[in-house]
């Protein structure tokens, strides 16, 4: 039996403390650097909701939270500095908040989900990451996936490897694959 993967939009209210939780994860802290107090997080969490030019998700694995997404368009975010973007380029940010699903290959079929929902966007042809330099892991994850390592870049908080999945070679790669697995609810 496959694993049912599902995305919802974050919930301030309902998930909050979760993520909070999640943010404060060893494997988690030296990534996304947004641990600390309940109250500093929960202000960040808010901003982050209210910016339109990214959307958050929850991303489950057979009806459990277990990860945490965020899909925004390059336009309008710092990183659209660091090469030159087209309109409709867009990027995903995540982690995998509960430590007994690190390491089970799960990332990679939730990678594949969320670029797949990326790409139904018909104007995209182009879905990019920019994982820190560091995570070895999460950059073999990508390229699994069909990103391809760029070069490396210097943002505000990290120095991170840009990589690119092109949205015909993403297809042609995963073109085969059972889509029945995936629930969306974005």
């Amino acid at each position: 039996m496959k694993n049912k993967i599902s995305f919802r939009r974050v919930d301030f209210n309902g998930d909050a403390e979760l993520l909070h939780q999640w943010m404060n994860e060893e494997h988690v802290i030296p990534y996304w650097k947004l641990n600390g107090p309940k109250e500093q997080y929960y202000q960040h969490l808010l901003s982050a909701l209210q910016d339109e030019h990214q959307k958050l998700y929850i991303g489950s694995l057979n009806g459990r939270a277990v990860s945490y997404w965020e899909s925004y368009w390059v336009k309008g975010d710092v990183v659209e500095e660091v090469y030159e973007a087209d309109p409709y380029d867009q990027g995903v940010h995540l982690l995998i908040g509960e430590k007994d699903c690190l390491g089970m290959g799960y990332s990679l079929s939730m990678i594949k989900a969320m670029v797949r929902y990326q790409f139904h966007e018909p104007y995209t042809a182009k879905v990019i990451a920019e994982p820190d330099i560091r995570n070895k892991k999460m950059i073999h994850v990508f390229e699994k996936c069909g990103f391809n390592p760029v070069h490396p870049v210097t943002l505000p908080d990290k120095t991170a490897l840009l990589m690119f999945c092109d949205r015909n070679e993403f297809h042609r790669r995963w073109k085969y694959e059972d889509k029945h697995w995936l629930q969306t609810h974005l």
